[in-house]
């Protein structure tokens, strides 16, 4: 089983070390909690990650933070629904109210990235529902554990990329990999970091790479 995931996971291994450190030391997108919470929103609709909104999360930036509008998680939870030129850049407002939710809930931690470390080391899979930013309207269980990865935990995300892609490369090692909740597949994977050698959050992160279009996967952002 080892040699199946080192046979795929060698080529896309300096972009993956890359994603998972930024995670694993919460320095996603410069260790900008702003931005974090708008990728984790923008995320949580389930469209292609490095196509779509990775350039978005940009935008974002370059529209909202470069200029000073929005910088800290206090100027993210003074809005109660999003603005026009908010919508504009991104229609769903589902996302932009999950968002500003977890602003307000990060803020009762701490007043930067530091809060959603803190947030993150205490939050459990098993009862995310129970959870206040598992409460949020629009947090599945996907979100709850990206917001966790980008928290400095090493943990995965049991979204349909990830199982199908693990699916896959387990069938080829001949072993099984299946379990009758998405809570129990977080179990199952940190199950399979042990067996293959390699860390959850690095099973997880390679099934984005290894799904998506190779000029954007080896683009480092």
């Amino acid at each position: 089983m080892n040699e199946v995931f080192r046979r795929h996971l060698t080529p896309i291994w300096p972009q993956l070390q890359h994603y998972t450190q930024e995670c694993l030391d919460s320095s996603r997108w410069g260790g900008n909690i702003v931005l974090m919470l708008v990728d984790a929103g923008f995320t949580s609709v389930g469209i292609n990650y490095f196509q779509v909104v990775v350039p978005k999360v940009k935008a974002f930036e370059h529209q909202f933070v470069d200029t000073g509008k929005i910088t800290t998680l206090r100027d993210l939870a003074t809005f109660s629904k999003p603005t026009t030129p908010m919508l504009k850049l991104w229609g769903n407002r589902r996302s932009w109210n999950l968002i500003f939710e977890c602003a307000r809930v990060l803020l009762k931690y701490d007043a930067g990235v530091e809060a959603l470390k803190a947030w993150a080391q205490k939050a459990d899979h098993h009862a995310w529902r129970e959870n206040p930013i598992g409460k949020i309207h629009g947090v599945g269980i996907n979100t709850f554990q990206y917001l966790r990865m980008m928290g400095g935990v090493d943990t995965a995300m049991p979204d349909r990329i990830v199982l199908k892609v693990l699916k896959q490369l387990c069938q080829e090692a001949g072993v099984d990999f299946e379990s009758g909740s998405l809570e129990g597949y977080i179990d199952e994977i940190d199950k399979l970091a042990k067996e293959t050698g390699y860390r959850p959050i690095e099973l997880c992160w390679c099934t984005w790479l290894l799904e998506s279009d190779p000029a954007h996967a080896r683009s480092i952002i």
